[in-house]
């Protein structure tokens, strides 16, 4: 086993779980899927969050393949967020995702 499986585990569950830890990382990647965005528009997008937790997030979405930024040598600097290819294969669950919320909320209606 590389470190990086003992480090997730074997189950796609768990692994799945473990990627989407935390109250934000589902949204930010609904967000990303939509378009390349920078930090201030994806905070601007999720009300609530703080500079520090999204940055905290995005590391971690990164650091896990999810997301990429990209840096451009500009002044002011310039950085973008976006899917990587694994992060894009991922619309598929969001869609399915939010077919089961706005589902769930007609059930909440009744």
């Amino acid at each position: 086993m590389t470190n990086k499986v003992s480090e997730y585990g074997i189950c796609p569950f768990a692994t799945t779980q473990r990627v989407l830890t935390g109250k934000w990382a589902l949204v930010i990647i609904y967000q990303l899927s939509t378009g390349t965005k920078r930090f201030k528009e994806l905070q601007r997008l999720l009300p609530g969050i703080t500079q520090t937790i999204l940055t905290r997030h995005l590391r971690q979405l990164e650091k896990d393949k999810i997301v990429q930024r990209k840096v451009y040598a500009e002044v002011p600097p310039r950085v973008e967020y976006s899917l990587t290819e694994m992060g894009q294969k991922f619309r598929v669950v969001l869609d399915a995702v939010e077919k089961w919320g706005l589902d769930y909320i007609k059930l909440l209606e009744m």
